[in-house]
């Protein structure tokens, strides 16, 4: 009888052990999954954001480019125009085109186009730091799971229950090239 209840206890501890294994395997595996998810949500960010900066940086430098031109052409006229009515037409046309500037520069006191681009660069900076830190969280969740898995005794159970080893979030080796390079951003 007694016997009996020591095969029991050992059995029900044995139990409760394998169970404590794959908990915390499932444990880590859903920390992994989660680490991913975290890369999704950050990627998601990127190509959404970096498509509506470009685009607002490139109307407004467009906008100031537009109003800048406009100037210029009338005061290269108005220097260039050698008769009264040519001189009348162009004076007229510079002043329209100093009072568009004008408005622009009450509206905008600075043109900010360079600020623009600055704001640009450092929300880029922004996405791809948050983007590698997420990817370094990866990495760390499955380093984590990893060790678990090959670590005694859950190598034991781990196959079983259908736990692996899993890759960790690196540049493949044909793209570790284009990786050294800079990116670049084109307008």
């Amino acid at each position: 009888m007694v016997a009996l209840i020591v095969v029991a206890v050992i059995a029900v501890i044995l139990v409760v052990w394998i169970i404590g294994i794959y908990n915390n395997l499932v444990a880590l595996r859903n920390n992994r999954e989660n680490a991913f998810a975290n890369i999704d949500v950050q990627l998601k960010q990127r190509y959404d954001l970096i498509p509506n900066l470009v685009n607002t940086v490139k109307g407004y430098a467009e906008h100031e480019k537009g109003v800048l031109e406009r100037v210029t052409a009338a005061r290269t006229a108005a220097m260039g125009a050698t008769s009264l009515n040519d001189k009348i037409q162009a004076e007229n046309a510079l002043s329209s085109a100093l009072a568009g500037l004008k408005v622009s520069v009450e509206a905008y006191p600075d043109l900010k186009a360079n600020q623009n681009f600055l704001e640009l660069q450092t929300e880029l900076a922004d996405i791809e730091n948050k983007l590698a830190a997420v990817r370094r969280f990866f990495n760390s969740a499955t380093k984590e799971l990893n060790t678990a898995v090959q670590s005694f005794p859950a190598v034991l159970f781990a196959g079983m229950f259908g736990f692996h080893q899993e890759p960790m979030f690196e540049v493949p080796q044909e793209e570790r090239a284009a990786v050294q390079k800079a990116p670049e951003v084109k307008f």
